[in-house]
């Protein structure tokens, strides 16, 4: 009875700091950053403020556990480098690795673009934020250095690339102001934004001949005829 009665506990208490989590997702990024109050949040998930700040204490540890939760998809602790994902995407041949990495970054923008957003505007005005927005620029840095290396050990690199151009080259072309100007700004679908996405970095990292034939000409949607 003990056990049943902490594992109905343990699950109420799971359910609940989803939903707070939810709420504060809605709040944020439709008020934004600033805007949103504790008491707001509280009162979006249908609990006391005292059990919000209870739970997280602060407001922007609330927008901390939800972005990781956001990027991994899941509330599972493990790491983006230890994710199936990544590895397939380091087994996989140098183009089929480009190919795999740009498919996860679409997954994870298409959940997470929007807050990322809001994170990056409140940035500008709040020290707490503009350091949870450098952090979240080092840590995908490091992604993308990891995978980097992971590609020159399989093949040279286009001409005058090395590994540490290559990580700084992909930061770029998968950076989520990119992502947001092409999908929320101009309307490209997000597979379309994976394809140019895959072109950009097949052509700039790998050496003419493993990028030829692996490319086509991509055009945004209000660009085609």
């Amino acid at each position: 009875m003990t056990g049943k009665s902490t594992g109905v506990r343990a699950a109420k208490t799971t359910a609940n700091r989803a939903k707070m989590l939810a709420a504060a997702r809605e709040l944020f990024t439709t008020r934004g950053y600033t805007p949103t109050t504790m008491k707001a949040i509280a009162d979006e998930a249908g609990m006391a403020v005292q059990t919000l700040y209870f739970t997280f204490a602060t407001k922007r540890a609330i927008l901390s556990e939800l972005l990781d939760v956001e990027i991994a998809g899941d509330t599972e602790p493990v790491a983006t480098i230890d994710r199936p994902w990544f590895a397939a995407a380091v087994a996989a041949a140098p183009a089929e690795q480009i190919r795999l990495q740009v498919a996860a970054a679409a997954t994870i923008y298409a959940r997470v673009s929007p807050l990322l957003e809001v994170i990056r505007s409140a940035a500008t005005t709040d020290p707490e934020l503009a350091e949870l927005w450098q952090t979240n620029i080092t840590q995908r840095h490091l992604v993308q250095l990891h995978l980097a290396e992971a590609l020159a050990a399989k093949t040279p690199l286009r001409a005058g690339i090395t590994g540490a151009r290559a990580a700084d080259v992909a930061l770029a072309v998968l950076a989520p102001e990119t992502y947001g100007l092409l999908v929320h700004q101009r309307g490209w679908t997000g597979a379309e934004w994976e394809s140019w996405a895959t072109d950009a970095l097949t052509l700039q990292l790998l050496p003419p001949g493993l990028s030829r034939g692996n490319t086509m000409a991509t055009r945004g949607p209000k660009d085609a005829r």
